[in-house]
């Protein structure tokens, strides 16, 4: 299952090296409303809704510029799991806006196309899993069955080899990392 946080970037689109501050003139929350509208519409355009939206990033509550601004929005339409993510930008409001208006450029496809036009354009949004589709045990190189103290002692011996500042390390395997934690402390507070 997609995370919304941390951020899950798909293995098919390599990250931004260089980010922009864009000319976009919105709010994180305008950008957002405007990135549910524009997959609503798309959906209804067409005809074949958009379900199961996940936006992924790496935006916590009163922290509106984290060091890593990508956004990812995982959908599925038209039977098929879908990613639009965009890091090109040094805001979360900014990539998210620029994912509004390439999803409007699929309307505009759908408008003055056809739908075979739209679905031969959207191939390049197909995604497999979300990173982090591994279970969180695998992650983490523990039993199953690992206690929370175990759980934890993993996570921090493997994010000494992960973390992005490491030579080997990555965001995308941090990310993974941090998500199987959460995962495996959550079910060992639920007895699983």
């Amino acid at each position: 299952m997609t995370q919304a946080y941390p951020l899950q970037w798909p293995d098919f689109i390599p990250r931004s090296t260089r980010r922009e501050a864009g000319k976009f003139k919105t709010t994180l929350p305008a950008a957002l409303q405007n990135v549910r509208a524009s997959l609503r519409l798309f959906g209804s355009d067409g005809g074949k809704p958009v379900t199961d939206i996940v936006l992924s990033s790496n935006v916590s509550l009163g922290h509106e510029k984290p060091a890593d601004p990508g956004i990812a929005v995982w959908f599925k339409w038209d039977g098929e799991q879908r990613c639009i993510p965009v890091d090109r930008y040094q805001t979360p409001a900014a990539n998210l806006q620029a994912i509004h208006h390439i999803i409007e450029a699929r309307r505009v496809e759908l408008r003055h196309g056809t739908l075979a036009l739209v679905r031969a354009s959207m191939r390049g949004f197909q995604a497999l899993p979300a990173p982090g589709s591994a279970s969180w045990w695998s992650v983490l190189q523990v039993e199953a069955s690992a206690t929370a103290e175990q759980i934890e002692a993993a996570f921090k011996r493997l994010a000494r080899e992960r973390h992005p500042d490491r030579p080997g390390g990555s965001h995308d395997m941090m990310s993974d990392l941090n998500r199987a934690r959460a995962q495996g402390l959550e079910a060992r507070s639920h007895g699983a």
